[in-house]
């Protein structure tokens, strides 16, 4: 299960800004999106890692992906940032 790797990964960004910003700087190993995310936003993000070369594995829910982070609220995104 992918929500494993977000619990393992040692440093992870959570969130849209955060999460482009790591990816951006060409930090981050991969990106964890919420299948239930809103579109306009999750697109530019997976546009992004297809520039960057940056895997993007989809999951479920917003919900599940915010635990799987350690946070109370639902994450649109995550990214694991390499070390």
């Amino acid at each position: 299960m992918s929500y494993d790797k977000v619990k393992q990964a040692a440093k992870i960004t959570i969130g849209t800004k955060h999460a482009t910003r790591t990816v951006e700087q060409g930090i981050a190993s991969e990106v964890f999106v919420a299948k239930d995310a809103d579109p306009r936003i999750t697109i530019k993000m997976v546009n992004l890692c297809k520039k960057m070369g940056v895997k993007v594995t989809y999951v479920d829910s917003m919900k599940l992906l915010g635990k799987a982070c350690g946070i109370e609220v639902g994450a649109a995104m995550a990214a694991v940032v390499n070390e």
